[in-house]
């Protein structure tokens, strides 16, 4: 098993300490994995607004997110 499958079969535990822990877990897996596909697609050239089109979000929100000029 993968580690995003065990944190899934975890996150319906009936135990709400084990549910919850692995939807921060989760959670902090799929932020990491969102910022290393925007840097991906940012390096070969997407633009912000095909970016926050593929996230079904807008441009203004994924550029804000990931845009690390500004930071």
């Amino acid at each position: 098993m993968t580690e995003a499958t065990d944190l899934a079969a975890a996150a319906g535990s009936p135990d709400p300490k084990v549910g919850l822990r692995a939807v921060l877990a989760l959670r902090r897996l799929l932020e990491r994995l969102e910022t290393i596909q925007v840097q991906n697609a940012r390096r070969q050239g997407w633009s912000w607004q095909a970016i926050a089109d593929s996230l079904e979000v807008s441009r203004q929100a994924v550029h804000q997110k990931h845009n690390r000029k500004g930071r």
